[in-house]
């Protein structure tokens, strides 16, 4: 979530979003290439500030298509473009084959947007906040019942129906949230970071959520996350996204075997001298150091097994005490620093500095 644009009035726009979709029945399909989502060389300024730099990807038709980057990173900025929150500056962006420019009511009937903040009326029951939805997106009577009980079933939120959502925990929620956003039957989905906040059992629990529903409802989904496992678990494809560039995109296992070295050994240290990393980049096979402080270092070699020899080695040699060590195969977290860097947190210091206009995403 790019946390340094959001504002009041940023989440009116949320708000206005959904009470703005036009009262007509489904569109026909705009969209016949299997091409869901276009993006084609979009930007996005903030005053002097760009946000988004000349970003272009493709969707297909079918996939769950995943933004991954850290907060600040672009991904909630990309989301609001493409959802027709906020003007694009420039480029295109094609939702089921409608540009959102100049056809974004059109574009709105086809997607179903969740955000990272949950926005349920706590008031509400579970059911209420369902038939409001419904009603918002002019969903026939006929058809609102079967639909409400249909989606509470899809995520186990039947027997809680008549609830206040205020009594429920924070998984309930967001499954709630997720029912809610597929009661008009969209046909592409964007989640911005769906699992933020939420305990290991429940971002298991809606990651097998969000693969049931997408195969049951051939949906085709979009998520930001921050998340490298859930990235890893639920993605046909990752666009890697940094400082608002697109900095990588492939599958999961293409991008973590672009990265040189197959295997990471961490290793924890006590009592290392001073040039411990220098001699840790000259074990076996080894491609890259990376301290995480504490004395924990992350190793990427060719040759785990050798460098782990190496390693161990030379630490008895240096009376240097082995705390901890792992070897395991490369992950995304080695695939995001290799395309990034570590120099991520820095420039977040610029997006906090920046200023808002009164109304935000009015100035392209």
């Amino acid at each position: 979530m790019v946390s340094n644009f959001e504002s009041p009035s940023d989440r009116g726009l949320q708000n206005l979003h959904f009470s703005k979709v036009a009262r007509s029945g489904a569109p026909s399909s705009a969209n016949g290439s299997g091409k869901a989502i276009e993006v084609d060389h979009i930007v996005k300024k903030f005053g002097e500030f760009t946000a988004v730099d000349d970003v272009s990807f493709l969707v297909k038709e079918g996939e769950i298509f995943g933004l991954l980057g850290p907060n600040g990173a672009g991904k909630s900025t990309l989301i609001r473009m493409m959802t027709t929150l906020i003007p694009i500056t420039s480029g295109v962006a094609r939702i089921s084959g409608y540009d959102v420019r100049t056809d974004p009511d059109d574009a709105r009937r086809t997607i179903g947007v969740i955000p990272q903040a949950l926005t349920s009326d706590i008031d509400l029951t579970v059911e209420e906040n369902m038939s409001i939805y419904a009603k918002l997106y002019d969903v026939p009577t006929a058809k609102r019942k079967k639909a409400i009980d249909e989606l509470l079933e899809l995520v186990d939120l039947t027997k809680w129906r008549g609830a206040q959502t205020k009594t429920l925990s924070g998984g309930m929620r967001r499954r709630l949230e997720i029912a809610r956003g597929l009661v008009h039957s969209p046909k592409i989905f964007f989640l911005d970071e769906p699992t933020t906040g939420l305990d290991p059992v429940s971002r298991v629990a809606v990651w097998e959520m969000l693969t049931n529903i997408k195969n049951q409802r051939q949906l085709t989904i979009l998520i930001t996350t921050h998340y490298m496992d859930e990235a890893d678990r639920l993605c046909d494809r990752i666009a890697i996204v940094d400082h608002g560039k697109l900095v990588a995109l492939d599958t999961p296992p293409a991008l973590k075997a672009s990265v040189p070295g197959s295997n990471v050994i961490e290793a924890q240290f006590e009592s290392a001298p001073a040039d411990w990393e220098q001699m840790l980049h000259k074990l076996t096979g080894v491609t890259s150091v990376q301290h995480e402080g504490a004395g924990m270092y992350r190793i990427l070699t060719s040759d785990g097994s050798r460098a782990t020899t190496d390693l161990v080695e030379a630490a008895v040699h240096a009376g240097v005490r082995v705390k901890s060590l792992s070897v395991q195969n490369t992950t995304l977290d080695d695939v995001f620093v290799h395309y990034t860097g570590r120099q991520l947190r820095d420039e977040l210091v610029k997006a906090y500095g920046f200023t808002m206009p009164s109304r935000p995403g009015m100035q392209p």
